[in-house]
């Protein structure tokens, strides 16, 4: 029989956990029609079609490919993939080359012009997709909420979507910080205190000098979000500690 590795995604935590298993099921059916002998299942979960990086499963049956464990991927489409030409197109023409075959339950098997169209298609919708939630995001911040993403200092309200209210403990420290500041420390020797007091930060094991700082372009830190919510207290956005 023709040995067959199956391969699942789902993009975003916000989706089913159990969304790979149901692939999955669907790819061991078709493969039982089709004379597959499935040898290994590969799958990420709650990550992006946009980009290779960071899926560990892909990596893993890439790896598998190149010692020739299987002669075809299953999917249950082909953007589960990648919802990227380029990326899409890559995966294919190196797979290829190893002399295996790719095959989507909805679509068939793979050659260069399906993979052309539905690389097209899924880089359209993903782009799509993309506006929407920045639309959707840009209305949410123009009513005063949070848009999302960890905040420190707060905490969402229940129930309330979009909602935050002060965390009182990171309050604190966030005042302090600010107090140095002001009387001219520097953010690395604010960052040293931190973590001699073991004070956990927003993000990682230790406080960094960036973490206060922030960068303007990535819109991070603590004094860059203050500059932020003081610039956007017109527009209805406010924060306070």
């Amino acid at each position: 029989m023709t040995r067959a590795a199956v391969y699942a995604r789902f993009s975003t935590e916000l989706q089913n956990e159990k969304s790979t298993d149901d692939q999955i099921a669907l790819c061991r059916a078709h493969a039982a029609r089709q004379g597959f002998d499935i040898v290994a299942t590969y799958e990420d979960k709650a990550r992006s079609g946009a980009s290779v990086f960071g899926r560990d499963g892909l990596m893993h049956l890439m790896d598998a490919a190149r010692e020739h464990m299987f002669e075809v991927v299953l999917v249950e489409a082909l953007d589960r993939l990648s919802r990227d030409m380029e990326n899409l197109a890559g995966i294919h023409k190196r797979l290829s080359f190893l002399g295996i075959q790719i095959h989507a339950v909805h679509d068939g098997m793979a050659d260069a012009i399906l993979v052309g169209i539905r690389g097209l298609v899924g880089q359209m919708q993903r782009e799509d997709g993309a506006k929407k939630v920045r639309r959707g995001m840009m209305g949410i911040i123009r009513d005063g909420r949070h848009a999302g993403g960890r905040a420190y200092g707060y905490r969402p309200v229940a129930g309330q979507w979009g909602e935050l209210e002060i965390l009182e403990n990171e309050a604190s420290v966030i005042r302090r910080i600010f107090e140095l500041y002001a009387t001219g420390r520097p953010p690395r020797e604010i960052a040293g205190d931190l973590n001699k007091e073991g004070i956990v930060p927003p993000r990682g094991t230790k406080w960094n000098a960036s973490t206060i700082n922030g960068n303007a372009q990535r819109g991070s830190g603590l004094i860059f979000s203050l500059i932020s919510s003081m610039s956007g207290a017109s527009s209805g956005t406010r924060f306070e500690w």
